[in-house]
């Protein structure tokens, strides 16, 4: 329930936010006098800026399993998979929330956890991950996830996503508004030059607002790592487990799920990973331990 209020919130806040200012800057009397209405313009970025994130976030869980093909367990089928559960368990009280649904995909070393809400997340990991870390390690990775969930990562980034994607509707379509006003001295309605600006303006601002989504989802991979350590009571095993998928090739997870795996395979440009490099992690978990 407070998540969805948060959601509301954060809607409204947004397009007050994006009146107020162009109403301090006075251009919201400029846009009204040459046709634009910006209350309007408001309330339609909202609403388009946090529909696909907020959609994409209630299917998280369907979405994961199907494009992961990850098996739930239901009744464990062996040891490994009683232990998982039992380890989950043990996790998910000690961290706070509710037991959450649990799978196993088949593929390279990766785990994720996702899903609307605190009390009714999904906790998958990848056979080979299992196959190639000790239990202290996977337990270390596990409590990383749940910390993702106790933390509420999953709709705190939605929020991040929503945010910024409304700036980018509404800021593109005054930018367009205002160039082919006053660069193409189109008149009457809209012309071409608002199309092609608004066009240019959204791939523009969308970089932006991917770097923006990309830093926000660092500091929570440090704070997940941070919260394994506490759940298990000491960063070795973290530590352990993160060098140890340092030395894997590290599974790549779905485009639309690669920012809630345990790690990724990397980025060209540093400031569109949705990870901090190992390296960097393990020294935050160093620095934070006990002498």
């Amino acid at each position: 329930m407070k998540r969805i209020v948060l959601f509301l919130v954060t809607n409204l806040a947004v397009g007050l936010v994006l009146s107020i200012t162009l109403s301090i800057l006075g251009a919201d009397r400029y846009l009204q006098a040459n046709g634009l209405n910006v209350a309007s313009l408001a309330v339609f970025s909202v609403i388009v800026g946090f529909a696909g994130s907020f959609i994409s976030l209630l299917l998280s869980k369907t979405m994961a399993k199907w494009s992961t093909g990850a098996r739930l367990i239901e009744q464990p089928q062996n040891a490994d998979e009683q232990w998982l559960l039992d380890t989950v368990r043990r996790l998910a009280d000690k961290a706070g929330v509710a037991m959450p649904e649990v799978g196993i995909y088949e593929g390279a070393p990766n785990a994720f956890a996702t899903g609307a809400f605190r009390d009714s997340a999904f906790v998958a990991v990848s056979s080979e991950l299992l196959q190639s870390m000790t239990h202290e390690e996977v337990e270390a990775v596990l409590g990383h996830e749940l910390s993702h969930v106790a933390n509420g990562d999953m709709v705190t980034l939605t929020l991040i996503q929503g945010t910024v994607n409304t700036f980018v509707v509404f800021l593109s379509r005054v930018v367009g508004f205002v160039v082919d006003r006053a660069v193409f001295r189109t008149e009457r309605g809209v012309g071409m030059g608002y199309y092609v600006t608004v066009i240019a303006c959204q791939i523009l601002f969308g970089i932006v607002a991917s770097i923006i989504v990309a830093w926000f989802s660092r500091l929570r991979e440090y704070r997940a790592d941070a919260g394994s350590a506490q759940l298990l009571g000491s960063p070795r095993a973290m530590i352990a487990a993160l060098r140890r998928l340092g030395g894997l090739e590290q599974g790549p997870l779905p485009q639309a799920f690669q920012a809630h795996g345990i790690a990724d395979a990397g980025s060209l440009l540093g400031l569109f990973a949705s990870h901090p490099p190992i390296e960097a992690r393990i020294a935050a978990l160093e620095s934070a331990r006990p002498a």
